[in-house]
């Protein structure tokens, strides 16, 4: 398994622009491979909010295919030139190879 993870650190009372666009329809749901993803906002922060976006795939391959997908590189295209929300204060983003996963001994149901 492979994780991406893309953390977006913005202004107080804004977190919920990025939860609204990351939760809208996107090609990425279609792309054979992925496993799921996950938005998380932290509040407890004072002076900002972060967005965390974290993509699971079923291998590094199948998110290479995504990066390079026409679907993607088209999005990025699309995306040049226009202005960062203002609101927006920093984006993080990290790749990690899963070693191991651990699931409950128990159900939970």
């Amino acid at each position: 398994m492979f994780i991406q993870t893309r953390v977006m650190v913005v202004e107080k009372g804004h977190s919920h622009k990025l939860v609204e666009r990351f939760s809208a329809p996107s090609p990425v749901e279609e792309m054979p491979g992925l496993i799921d993803f996950s938005v998380m906002v932290n509040k407890k922060s004072k002076e900002h909010e972060e967005v965390m976006v974290l993509i699971r795939w079923e291998s590094e391959e199948a998110w290479k295919n995504w990066e390079k997908s026409d679907v993607h590189i088209k999005g990025h295209r699309e995306k040049r030139g226009q202005e960062k929300p203002e609101y927006l204060i920093s984006t993080t983003v990290n790749m990690y190879e899963v070693q191991k996963v651990k699931t409950a001994r128990v159900s939970n149901a």
